[in-house]
């Protein structure tokens, strides 16, 4: 199975030698780098938000395999849904599906399935892998797709679910793995509640506390469209032991374009 790619041309370059060309305006070369167990990076277009993706991956090693959790914005295929195996095609070259990690983290899982047609042309895992192309191409992924609920009990407790899912399949196979929650915060709000609410999203996930995360966008009414995979990922790195958290770069659309009415909040963050 070969799922071509959705965005490519739209998100960012097609053309391999420009899209290397735009993501190295977006990198840090002096960038320290360092092991972590996850990672919060936004998904929008490279021109918005390419500096806040660019910053987090310039800080990581890159692992075997890339765990990928995007929230499902076109609403086909399952409502929690993992590419079991295949390859995804893209600018930079091939990527491989993780197929016994994938198979892993299925079977501990009550809510995850495997489907195909909610990845087709969902763009929010897409846009993660040529940043991490772009530094190697030695790495394989498991993608997941989660459907976008407003914040309730029974949805927390799927993303523990899921959570708990992917650390126990990364123990079962000894990888080195970073978990992806691909995630835009605040949108289409003026610049100082974009700033506001996303300080409360982000000071939640750097307390690795998903149940305060889940609180805030509900109290706040935060238009965070990824909250479900990054309280998914908390929830996995605390079971593989994460006890730190580091914001690394936030800017707003408003940043780039210089219109602060409508803005969309970028956050990037390291767990460790």
């Amino acid at each position: 199975m070969i799922r071509d790619p959705a965005v490519a041309g739209q998100f960012y370059h097609y053309d391999p030698k420009n899209l290397n060309e735009q993501i190295s305006e977006c990198i840090d070369v002096n960038a320290k780098k360092e092991d972590v167990l996850g990672i919060v990076s936004p998904h929008a277009g490279y021109m918005y938000s390419g500096k806040v993706a660019g910053a987090i991956y310039s800080r990581i090693n890159l692992p075997d395999t890339f765990v990928i959790l995007g929230p499902n914005h076109t609403g086909l295929g399952a409502r929690f849904s993992m590419m079991m195996d295949g390859e995804w095609r893209l600018p930079l070259g091939n990527v491989s599906v993780d197929s016994i990690l994938a198979k892993e983290i299925l079977i501990n899982s009550k809510h995850l399935e495997s489907d195909l047609m909610a990845h087709q042309s969902e763009h929010s895992i897409e846009v993660q892998i040529p940043f991490a192309q772009y530094f190697g191409k030695d790495f394989q992924i498991v993608p997941i797709t989660m459907v976008h609920y407003a914040p309730n009990d029974d949805f927390l407790e799927i993303c523990k679910d899921i959570g708990i899912a992917i650390a126990r399949g990364i123990k079962n196979t000894h990888e080195r793995v970073v978990i992806v929650a691909s995630s835009d915060l605040t949108h289409y709000e003026p610049q100082d509640i974009a700033n506001k609410n996303d300080k409360e999203a982000l000071n939640a996930i750097l307390e690795l506390d998903e149940e305060k995360l889940f609180d805030r966008v509900g109290e706040l009414r935060i238009s965070m469209c990824g909250y479900g995979p990054v309280a998914a990922m908390l929830v996995a790195c605390k079971e593989l032991g994460a006890k730190d958290a580091e914001l690394v770069k936030y800017m707003t659309s408003g940043d780039t374009t210089g219109d602060y009415g409508q803005v969309v909040g970028y956050g990037g963050v390291l767990v460790k």
